[in-house]
């Protein structure tokens, strides 16, 4: 099943004077359970790209299904709601707030699920919490924690929300080498265990050597993709 089709997408925006065409005519299909990674160098258009898949930017032009749910023409609200519960997000600065305590970060995001009681949003913290190694950390807030365990609790909350697709935004990029290979590898455990899917952006090449697949983009545009063999 395809999580993510892009058909035709076009992105173009002004800055300043100039008019910039961010992506050209993307074609991509992201299938459940993928292991996906979308290199380039920076001014590509990868994070143009994830942008649209986690519908915090529309195309200009072309179709976005995620779900098989066309986004075209979706309100804003439409868009969050349709965010909230379908879509996981890392990012390279981890995004925690800081007066939050590590299972309040977690539970965060789950807020505005209503039909989820109290002790159903602990359940999935303490749950989560432990897929990433930090059960004994849940009361630590971000100060307290080490680079590795912060991008951890960030983990735990992209999978909290239960979403069909998780975005990594060059999730390894503020962490020494070691952290960073531990971070991957844990992915890659979650991907394999759960079957979750995800999406990195990335010009990271031990992401782009643990992928299951590796799309290249250069100047808006899919110049290759092949899938990465392993040993």
């Amino acid at each position: 099943m395809n999580i993510v089709r892009f058909e035709k997408v076009c992105k173009e925006y002004m800055l300043g004077a100039e008019h910039i065409q961010a992506l050209k005519d993307i074609d991509l299909q992201i299938k459940e359970g993928e292991f996906l990674a979308i290199a380039g160098p920076s001014g590509s258009g990868k994070s143009t790209l994830l942008n649209l898949i986690g519908c915090i930017d529309i195309p200009s032009s072309g179709k976005i299904y995620i779900n098989n749910v066309d986004t075209s023409g979706q309100t804003p609200d439409q868009l969050s709601a349709l965010r909230a519960r379908t879509i996981g997000f890392i990012f390279q600065t981890f995004n925690l707030f800081s007066v939050l305590s590590a299972e309040e970060n977690v539970e965060y995001p789950l807020l505005q699920f209503k039909e989820l009681s109290v002790a159903q949003r602990r359940e999935r913290v303490t749950k989560f919490l432990d897929i990433v190694g930090l059960s004994k950390f849940g009361r630590h807030r971000p100060n307290q924690l080490s680079g590795g365990q912060r991008q951890r609790v960030a983990i735990a909350r992209a999978l909290a929300t239960h979403p069909s697709v998780i975005l990594a935004d060059e999730p390894t990029a503020n962490l020494d080498h070691k952290t960073g290979d531990g971070i991957l590898q844990l992915m890659k455990a979650i991907n394999e265990d759960n079957g979750t899917t995800f999406v990195f952006s990335t010009h990271d090449a031990k992401v782009m050597a643990m992928a299951g697949r590796l799309v290249r983009i250069e100047d808006g545009q899919l110049i290759h993709e092949n899938a990465v063999m392993h040993a």
